[in-house]
């Protein structure tokens, strides 16, 4: 029986739209829709597949070990001083200090005497009871006592004398010259790939007379301390003199498709703590040694040490053929070529001349079997969307 149609008809709900081919002659549509779908198919292949190796299960999670031995002998201050003077932490780590310049403050005892900053100059005691729990090199007492003949100041108490950080101090321009060795051992856990930045054998470098050089000698891990601030943009002596923070970076990308030995350490070097005209930059710490003087008192040298501080960063990552993440991506690229129909299709029925009559042809309601025909092929014009048609024929 024909449909009185209702406010709302539930049809929709129950309908069912089977795909129709509709061979349209446009050579701007079909030549839209070769490109579209070359486009999709080449950024497939040579982006997600080529590129980033899609087809591959990827490990992050790099375990690392590094070991740091630097070498050599410089002039300083009149003293001769070798790695155990000036290298800092001595274990041998991936964060060590290369000391190159050093203002030292002898003898100093526990006592009072007066401050020798400019903030803590004073005309009565009055001007010394100003809290001061980062400022100074002491506590103070209170009291304003002479500093010199015509300077007063606040009177602390703490290590005596205190230290005069402001004087001119030599820079061992040696270390320029020192040599670094770096052992790093990584390894990928999900493959249970280990490797060494160490030269494999046949590889023409002999370890120990090596120098590493980008170009020349790119996997020896011996590297001069003046080459490394230069291919970091920077000129040595100007960090030995207010001091730097430089990093290393062992970078291990990996395709273990291609086979163990082509997976190969690529190293970069950069300055982290910022340019030399950036607030606080340069690098410097304090370290004092103890002794006991005759009379039984404690007494120390403080020394602030200015040096270049290395961080050896090590971080990459290592791919390998898995069937899953093939197929997941060679589905999604199959799929995607679809969307160039989808596009022409919206191109087709509602910007080209002729849009009716293509969505005519392209659309087309079938009745349930028993319900009556209309006369004719209604389309998706004036039928498409609606639950039962305007006018009914008789059943032939």
């Amino acid at each position: 029986m024909p449909c009185r149609r209702p406010p709302r008809c539930p049809a929709a709900l129950v309908s069912y739209e089977t795909p129709k081919a509709l061979v349209v002659r446009s050579g701007v549509v079909g030549g839209a829709h070769r490109a579209l779908q070359l486009l999709v198919l080449a950024y497939f292949l040579g982006w997600v597949f080529l590129h980033e190796k899609a087809y591959q299960v990827r490990d992050s999670v790099i375990e690392s070990s590094v070991v740091t031995k630097v070498k050599g002998v410089g002039r300083y201050a009149g003293r001769v001083l070798d790695t155990a003077d000036y290298v800092t932490p001595p274990q041998g780590t991936s964060v060590f200090v290369v000391v190159t310049k050093q203002i030292l403050t002898e003898n100093q005892v526990q006592s009072v005497c007066p401050e020798n900053e400019a903030a803590f100059r004073c005309s009565s005691d009055h001007d010394c009871h100003r809290p001061s729990p980062t400022l100074g090199s002491g506590l103070l007492t209170g009291r304003c006592v002479p500093y010199n003949r015509t300077l007063r100041t606040c009177e602390m108490r703490g290590w005596c004398p205190p230290e005069e950080d402001t004087v001119d101090a030599p820079v061992m321009l040696e270390a320029e010259n020192f040599t670094l060795f770096i052992k790093n051992s990584i390894r990928f856990p999900l493959f249970g790939f280990e490797k060494a930045n160490l030269p494999p054998p046949g590889s023409g470098t002999r370890l120990g007379r090596c120098r590493f050089h980008p170009e020349r000698e790119p996997l020896c891990p011996i590297l001069r301390l003046g080459d490394i601030a230069r291919l970091a943009g920077h000129d040595f002596a100007t960090l030995a003199t207010t001091g730097a923070v430089l990093g290393i970076k062992i970078a291990w990308v990996c395709d273990l498709d291609r086979g163990a030995e082509r997976c190969l350490p690529r190293y970069s070097f950069t300055r982290l703590d910022g340019l030399g005209h950036a607030p606080a930059s340069g690098y410097n710490f304090r370290h004092a040694r103890y002794y006991r003087w005759p009379d039984g008192t404690e007494r120390r040298t403080l020394t602030k040490a200015f040096g270049i501080r290395f961080d050896v960063l090590v971080y990459g990552s290592a791919g390998k053929f898995a069937i899953v993440p093939t197929l997941v991506n060679a589905v999604a690229a199959l799929t995607s070529i679809g969307l160039g129909t989808v596009l022409c299709d919206i191109i087709l029925l509602n910007f080209l001349e002729g849009a009716e009559r293509y969505k005519a042809h392209k659309f087309e309601e079938v009745p349930a079997p028993g319900e009556p025909v209309p006369h004719g092929s209604p389309t998706a014009a004036g039928t498409h969307g609606q639950c039962c048609s305007n006018t009914a024929s008789p059943a032939p």
